[in-house]
């Protein structure tokens, strides 16, 4: 089935990365020489010579389980360190943070949508949405402009998703669906106006409507901040909705076998 595009998006963005430069102020990630293995010993996992993403750009990469994906996420969000190289999201250098800056900044600037959406199982579906704010006052800050308060940003937000009945906001979320939870989790990641919003495989467990929703959200959100948005999926019909696909095994060499010509030499910017 064909999925819509999101409804006006050209009218917010300007068209693909049209309010981004080509100077490295304007990048929101930058990547070069990264090389990760798990242990010294193990295969190399990540092996990416250069990445940029703008901002404000809408990155969609498609690639094989198994291909290094989503260590490429968790390296853009200092969960772990390169082994070698350089990466650095709006121009600070992730792997000379200290863990508790790594912390402080993920939380104060970068939105996290989880494949496995990592809620809280005693928290309301409010409370879950809101949690970002309680970790960042630059994004309390952010919530409370955009609406009257933190709670009435999440309705919004939710409002957008189809999960604000009243009876829905209070509920635990170990008592919704996966396609629920999955939502509350896509609420929570863009609450705050982060800077750069990571959505890893997001809309797997949504029907066509609800998926076309929340991509009109995410769309939509991430104009509004001026957010670079990474996309990593499997559906290969949302990708002509992006400014940029990425096909990871083209650019990490890792993946690739000795010998196989590649593009992972030129230099991945908009």
């Amino acid at each position: 089935m064909n999925l819509p595009a999101p409804r006006d998006l050209s009218a917010l963005t300007g068209g693909p990365a049209a309010k981004a430069s080509n100077s490295a102020l304007d990048s929101v990630v930058d990547l070069a020489g990264v090389r990760f293995s798990w242990t010294g010993a193990a295969p190399m996992v990540i092996d990416i010579r250069a990445l940029r993403v703008a901002r404000g750009e809408r990155v969609f990469v498609r690639g094989p389980s198994g291909s290094g994906k989503s260590t490429l996420l968790s390296l853009l969000a200092g969960v772990v360190s390169p082994g070698e190289g350089s990466v650095r999201v709006l121009d600070r250098e992730i792997a000379i943070l200290s863990s508790a800056e790594r912390d402080r900044f993920r939380a104060d600037h970068i939105g996290f949508i989880f494949q496995m959406f990592n809620l809280i199982p005693y928290l309301s579906v409010v409370e879950n949405v809101s949690l970002p704010c309680g970790f960042s006052e630059r994004r309390r800050r952010q919530a409370v402009r955009s609406g009257e308060s933190v709670e009435s940003e999440c309705v919004r937000l939710l409002e957008h998703l189809d999960m604000a009945a009243s009876d829905v906001l209070q509920r635990p979320v170990t008592e919704l669906s996966v396609g629920q939870q999955q939502r509350v989790a896509a609420a929570r990641a863009l609450i705050g106006a982060p800077e750069l919003v990571i959505a890893d495989e997001p809309t797997s467990s949504l029907d066509a409507d609800r998926r076309a929703a929340f991509i009109d959200l995410l769309f939509r959100e991430c104009a509004q901040a001026e957010a670079a948005l990474i996309f990593v999926s499997h559906d290969a019909s949302l990708a002509p909705l992006f400014d940029r696909n990425v096909e990871f095994a083209e650019i990490n060499l890792a993946c690739q076998p000795a010998g196989r010509p590649t593009h992972a030499d030129r230099r991945l910017a908009p």
